[in-house]
């Protein structure tokens, strides 16, 4: 599949858990459901990959 095919699948299916869900919810509610719907297509998610942030010299990981 194409970046531009990937893009398009992303932006319909967050675009149809949005407008089910609506406005309002945690960030995570959301996330959740995207990540059902890419891969009811077919579609390989992960989820909160940490990543370092270094902040005044303390090294922290997040999920991003």
């Amino acid at each position: 599949m194409e970046i531009n095919q990937i893009t398009k699948e992303i932006l319909d299916s967050a675009y149809k858990v949005h407008t089910k869900l609506g406005p309002g919810l945690l960030e995570s509610a959301y996330r959740k459901c995207l990540v059902y719907e890419l891969k009811k297509k077919g579609m390989f998610v992960e989820e909160e990959k940490p990543l370092p942030l270094i902040y005044d010299s303390m090294k922290l990981d997040f999920g991003y």
